[in-house]
């Protein structure tokens, strides 16, 4: 198979533990990279990406953060989409009422009320440190910054709140946000008008089009992605609903499935 663009989800697809890509996965993206155009797409924020660049060895490619809401190229902004302040108060109240904490992301801003377990999990797994303060000190500050809102927000729970809040949110606002179950006690909002899918196509040209890239993925919000381009990857730990969609099903993250299917399938 020959490829122009690479993309790839990271959390349980290309990093084969919980915040690291393998030696292998390494070797074989340092094969390629000369050849293929290597865009890394994820949920993360711009600079829980970053360090992974630098370990690839891709620091010259362009990022899309956030589920698409966010793309940089080094220092330049291709896009920019965030979830209206307005909007983010409405989820706020939601999620007081459930006792749920929000997580607030803007660029390589990330803020939260206080620690936790999840929030130290993410600390060290994405290598980000938040700013704690009141959810309401956040949206005083960005209406002085004149900031529009978030780019991502991340609702944090027990299994019981979280399965409350989420038909909720469904019923109220799923015109305009886009809302994952990344797992049983987490849910991570974006904007509706953007996806992995979306922001892959700021990177077409005339001679580049969707049947000229592989992506790989895990989750709800690698469905599109997985489903639209040339070759739709998932790993065997991806969720049942993204190995139905995807043309080939490689190894799990932990046991480097996307650098087991570069090495066996894509040729330079």
């Amino acid at each position: 198979m020959t490829y122009k663009i690479l993309c790839s989800d990271l959390d349980g697809t290309l990093l084969s533990t919980k915040s690291d890509v393998s030696d292998f996965t390494i070797t074989e993206i340092k094969r390629i990279k000369e050849q293929v155009k290597i865009i890394l797409v994820s949920a993360r924020m711009p600079k829980s990406m970053t360090y992974i660049q630098d370990d690839l060895g891709i620091k010259n490619e362009p990022l899309i953060c956030y589920n698409g809401a966010y793309i940089v190229d080094g220092d330049k902004e291709i896009d920019s989409v965030t979830i209206a302040t307005s909007t983010l108060k409405e989820i706020y109240k939601l999620a007081e009422a459930q006792n749920i904490k929000l997580g607030l992301y803007y660029k390589d801003e990330w803020f939260v009320e206080e620690t936790s377990e999840r929030v130290e999990k993410e600390i060290k797994y994405t290598k980000a440190t938040p700013i704690f303060r009141p959810t309401t000190e956040t949206f005083y500050d960005w209406k002085n910054r004149k900031i529009s809102g978030a780019h991502k927000v991340m609702l944090m729970g027990t299994k019981s709140t979280c399965d409350a809040i989420y038909p909720i949110l469904e019923k109220q606002l799923n015109d305009i946000i886009a809302i994952y179950r990344s797992n049983d006690t987490l849910i991570e909002l974006a904007p509706k008008s953007v996806s992995k899918l979306s922001a892959i196509k700021h990177f077409l040209t005339k001679d580049i089009s969707l049947d000229d890239v592989v992506a790989f993925g895990d989750n709800y919000n690698d469905l599109d992605m997985l489903a639209n381009v040339g070759c739709g990857v998932a790993v065997t730990n991806g969720r049942d609903e993204v190995k139905a969609i995807a043309n080939f099903t490689t190894l799990k993250n932990t046991e480097h499935g996307v650098a087991t299917f570069i090495k066996e399938h894509i040729l330079v």
